[in-house]
């Protein structure tokens, strides 16, 4: 009898290795295939089950080692641009945020995005805001963080990035978000440094003032702070002894006002605060319409679906104000072709991602852009080009 056990209970765990082996390698090949359904319906909710941050860094360690696998096939033509100087298969980049040390560029750039941008990155490293400081918004598809541009610090990003560019594996377009310390006494000087030190290996620069984690960071865009700040960065970025032509790119919040909109348009249109794009916008301080208000009353910036709609006719305002001749990277809400064409055709030459990416995984990238493509061609546009700006009066909401 009980050697009758003993052979059950063996064959039991038989049983539950080759199950587990099974469902590890069925899994891995899902994973690696970009099975969308697979990472809908299994792979992304069991990621909720942990802690957002937990969950965060899980993210930037798979893209990190490759584990996710990579695109297919080819980008469609249609998708094919500029980029500041650079030909892009297609103009879909991550957004700043979710790789904010700079671990994980290449495996983000196999996933199929065109560019990729890192950061914010301080000079100094901080530990940003105390734990717990991300939250889920399932119901609204949406995020609130309060990270506080939590950094590794210029040194320490500085040295990675530099050794990747050296060793000649990442032959992408790679941004660097610069933020400012919290207890630092001059934005300007924190800003200035960033340049110096990252200018000569980016492919562009940002100069982020828009995050609401900071104290006091937001009243940078302010008309004074703004033009004194932009001609520090501009001035010192002309400068440089090397790339001393990297674009630079302003990062601007959706919460701001019709007399802000004009202010900021007014100080990046003079010669000496010129930039070369905007990126439009971070995240929002507005808790409209939600639907996870217990969740919806802690306190940072929400992004994801409920910022969509106003990140978009904040590019239509400021492609009007700038009358359409600084190129924007629409980013806010985008988790479809049709969102990304809208951003389009709002005044957006290019686009980011990251809640959707959060909540949809890797095969968000890929379906995007195979939407994006389709709808392109529907409507008789030849290039992303084409589309630019072609409907902004739609979305100014006057």
């Amino acid at each position: 009898m009980a050697a009758n056990s003993k052979k059950a209970i063996n064959k039991l765990r038989s049983l539950a290795l080759v199950c587990t082996g099974g469902g590890l390698v069925f899994s891995g090949l899902c994973i690696n295939q970009g099975n969308e359904g697979y990472y809908k319906n299994v792979l992304m909710p069991a990621t909720r089950l942990l802690p957002p941050e937990t969950s965060h860094k899980l993210a930037v360690w798979c893209c990190k080692y490759k584990i996710f696998g990579k695109p297919a096939k080819q980008d469609d033509a249609i998708l094919a641009t500029n980029f500041f100087g650079h030909n892009v298969e297609n103009p879909l980049g991550i957004a700043a945020g979710f790789d904010k040390h700079g671990e994980a560029v290449e495996g983000l750039k196999q996933l199929g995005f065109g560019f990729v941008e890192i950061g914010s990155v301080t000079p100094e490293p901080q530990p940003g805001n105390p734990q717990p400081r991300v939250f889920r918004l399932v119901n609204d598809e949406a995020i609130i963080n309060r990270y506080g541009f939590n950094s590794e610090g210029h040194t320490v990003v500085f040295q990675r990035l530099k050794e990747l560019k050296d060793s000649g594996r990442f032959n992408g377009i790679l941004g660097i978000n610069l933020g400012k310390n919290k207890t630092s006494p001059s934005a300007k000087d924190d800003y200035k440094q960033g340049v110096q030190l990252f200018g000569p290996i980016a492919d562009y620069l940002v100069i982020n003032i828009s995050s609401p984690n900071t104290p006091g960071l937001r009243d940078l865009q302010g008309k004074k702070d703004l033009q004194e700040l932009l001609e520090t960065v501009i001035q010192t970025r002309n400068e440089l002894p090397y790339n001393n032509k990297v674009p630079v790119l302003l990062k601007i919040a959706p919460d701001l006002t019709t007399q802000d909109i004009k202010d900021i348009a007014s100080v990046i249109n003079k010669k000496s605060c010129h930039v070369d794009g905007l990126i439009v916008s971070n995240t929002t301080v507005s808790r409209e319409n939600l639907k996870d208000v217990e969740v919806a009353k802690e306190t940072g910036g929400l992004s994801g679906v409920p910022l969509r709609s106003k990140s978009t006719q904040l590019v239509a305002e400021m492609y009007y104000q700038t009358s359409g001749k600084i190129p924007i990277v629409g980013v806010g809400g985008i988790s479809s072709g049709q969102d990304a064409f809208e951003k389009l055709e709002a005044g957006a030459s290019y686009l980011q991602l990251y809640t959707s990416f959060i909540y949809q995984g890797p095969p968000v990238v890929k379906r995007i852009k195979q939407e994006l493509a389709e709808i392109l061609k529907a409507k008789g546009y030849k290039s992303i080009g084409e589309a630019v700006g072609s409907n902004y009066k739609a979305y100014l909401g006057k």
